[in-house]
């Protein structure tokens, strides 16, 4: 072939190569058109104990409905850190409450109210979840204002939750007025067939946007939340500042309570919580 033979291959080549460029850009999600992320908050669980400056525990049981059978505590052997990572153990064990309830068995949750919120951002941590029958961690947001409009008026992006008989799958879920509980909005992702979140860490995040709130499993979008998803009438309660959780909850109405192959102690490891905005120009 002579040399201006090649030379109507080579331009559709790369005419081809350039329309797959354009494609790739139209199709990427928001956040890789958009301007970079800025971090505004972290805890990389470096200090040796729970940093007090950016989370408070929330204590007791039975308080938060589901019908979970756990004993939230501020006791070490329920949250520490350990070797750079935040470790939430549940544990089956008696404690007597103040009321002199005897629970079955206690774990730990941890929150950002007053120390931390934000409107809008990524949202991110690294996990590596439990597992067993019964056993349900959560990573999720809840709006700040929910003493005073309580729950679900307030708004809650779940950004991760797991039960322990679906080891492969993670949840993300918005809930609010007229969509909470079983009627909240969400999606799965599953992993590959043989696999299991238990297994290894996995990066959990959403990005929250006016309008939008997208789920990722380690960079993967796999679902989007807006306005036109909520029942007709429905509210989106999403503008306003939204503080962070972490806790692992024992039983419950959706998981279901430990049977005989629940083996306890279950600790879920975080290695890190970020928070970004966006960059300014």
């Amino acid at each position: 072939m002579h040399s201006h033979d090649r030379v109507v291959p080579l331009l559709i080549a790369v005419l081809l190569v350039s329309s797959a460029i354009a494609l790739t850009a139209q199709t990427a999600p928001p956040s890789a058109q958009a301007a970079p992320w800025a971090l505004v908050w972290s805890d990389e669980f470096t200090d040796p104990q729970l940093d007090s400056s950016k989370w408070v525990y929330d204590i007791g049981g039975g308080k938060w409905g589901n019908q979970e059978l756990e004993y939230y505590t501020d006791l070490p052997q329920n949250v520490s850190v350990q070797d750079g990572k935040l470790a939430i153990t549940a544990r089956q064990e008696k404690h007597t409450d103040t009321s002199k309830i005897i629970w079955n068995f206690t774990s730990g949750r941890i929150k950002t109210l007053s120390k931390f919120t934000q409107t809008y951002g990524r949202f991110e941590a690294r996990i590596k979840v439990p597992f067993g029958q019964g056993i349900w961690p959560a990573f999720w947001m809840l709006g700040e204002d929910i003493a005073k409009v309580d729950w679900p008026n307030c708004g809650e992006i779940d950004i991760m939750e797991n039960i322990g008989k679906e080891p492969a799958i993670v949840h993300g879920t918005i809930h609010g007025p007229g969509y909470s509980g079983a009627g909240g909005i969400g999606n799965l992702y599953a992993l590959a067939q043989g696999q299991r979140f238990a297994d290894d860490f996995h990066v959990f995040a959403v990005e929250w946007e006016p309008h939008a709130i997208r789920f990722y499993v380690d960079n993967n979008l796999y679902a989007t939340r807006t306005p036109a998803e909520l029942p007709p009438g429905k509210k989106w309660v999403y503008d306003h500042p939204f503080f962070l959780l972490i806790n692992l909850a024992v039983g419950g109405d959706w998981p279901g309570n430990p049977d005989a192959s629940t083996v306890f102690p279950q600790t879920m490891l975080v290695d890190y919580v970020r928070v970004y905005s966006r960059k300014e120009h």
